[in-house]
């Protein structure tokens, strides 16, 4: 099969249009204001739920406001665990708008009355016909069951609702950059990628990341684990060091995503792992082994993180002979009887 008979690839490459899309659509929206609310609570499943982690910790470090990530599951199962009596925002996330858990949650949530709903998604689907705000980018659907296209385009979405509710209009206008450069990226980082990605020798893989950074590690980890079947899990940066630095040999690949803040302590965790034997992959700004060099703010600039390492994992998954388009066991939409 030639690249482009794969969905999955096709998806990638092409998803900087769908950013394009995303950032219209959240700057044309009539969104409410952060001062109404006492509490913003994201909610996604498995690949959203990961969103909701980084969006989650972008919308406090942004607005100053208390906000946290919960599963759709855990949300409609142990509500209890979550909600108050304080004013909530509660932004559901789902790239088909239709996954059980999360429409089932955001029933009760409003049938309990504790605020208003945000739907992000790229289907206008019986979720967004549940929201106070609704934001749809169409262009990121997707004929694949593992998301690339729709969750970057959905991230995209979620930082840009964050840099609005945090009235940062300069955030918002640097965020028009980010198509080019990940273009830009794509082009020229894309042999790194499958390098990596077609090595069978390594037979794991650590993402590491922190602050909104660690929710996009667990979305690539997802990528590499359901696309390859290959051993693979995601950590908060310093955390590595606490027990999980022992799988590190010659055979594992340690993803470093860099902070600009951060970085002397993000580095001497990889400088560390090379030293176990670990093939080290650092993803930054500058000065790494993928550099955006976008000078776009660091808290905007979370997508650019994403497409090579989809394309790492997409390499591998054909190298290994498998369909990247349809992952084992997997459907694009989880439906549960509740």
């Amino acid at each position: 099969m030639q690249l482009t008979d794969y969905h999955t690839y096709k998806e990638i490459k092409s998803q900087t249009q769908a950013w394009a899309q995303a950032l219209d659509v959240v700057r044309a929206s009539s969104l409410p204001k952060a001062g109404d609310y006492d509490q913003v609570i994201f909610t996604g499943c498995g690949s959203t739920y990961y969103l909701s982690l980084s969006a989650a910790a972008l919308y406090q470090e942004l607005t100053g406001r208390s906000a946290r990530a919960v599963p759709g599951g855990e949300l409609l199962l142990n509500s209890q665990t979550v909600l108050t009596n304080q004013k909530t925002l509660l932004v559901a996330i789902s790239r088909s708008g239709t996954t059980t858990e999360t429409v089932k949650a955001v029933e009760k949530f409003k049938s309990e009355k504790h605020g208003d709903v945000v739907v992000i998604s790229n289907y206008d689907e019986v979720l967004s016909r549940m929201a106070n705000a609704n934001i749809v980018i169409d262009k990121g659907q997707e004929e694949s069951v593992a998301q690339t296209r729709s969750f970057a385009s959905m991230f995209v979405a979620a930082s840009a609702f964050c840099v609005r509710m945090a009235t940062r209009d300069d955030l918002l206008e640097a965020m028009a950059g980010l198509p080019e450069v990940g273009n830009k990226l794509m082009k020229a980082y894309e042999s790194y990628a499958k390098g990596i990605g077609e090595n069978l020798d390594f037979d794991r893989f650590y993402f590491l990341g922190s602050s909104f950074r660690h929710g996009l590690a667990s979305e690539v980890n997802l990528k590499m684990k359901e696309m390859t079947l290959t051993h693979s899990e995601p950590f908060h940066f310093l955390e590595f060091r606490h027990g999980p630095m022992s799988m590190v040999n010659q055979n594992a690949v340690v993803v470093g995503m860099l902070s600009d803040a951060n970085r002397v302590h993000e580095a001497k965790v990889l400088s560390e792992m090379k030293m176990l034997g670990g093939t080290v992959s650092a993803i930054g700004e500058s000065d790494a082994d993928v550099c955006f060099e976008s000078n776009i703010p660091e808290s905007v600039r979370g997508v650019l993180y994403l497409p090579i390492l989809q394309l790492m994992a997409f390499y591998r998954s054909v190298k290994k002979g498998l369909n990247p388009d349809r992952p084992a066991n997997l459907t694009a939409v989880v439906k549960l009887d509740f």
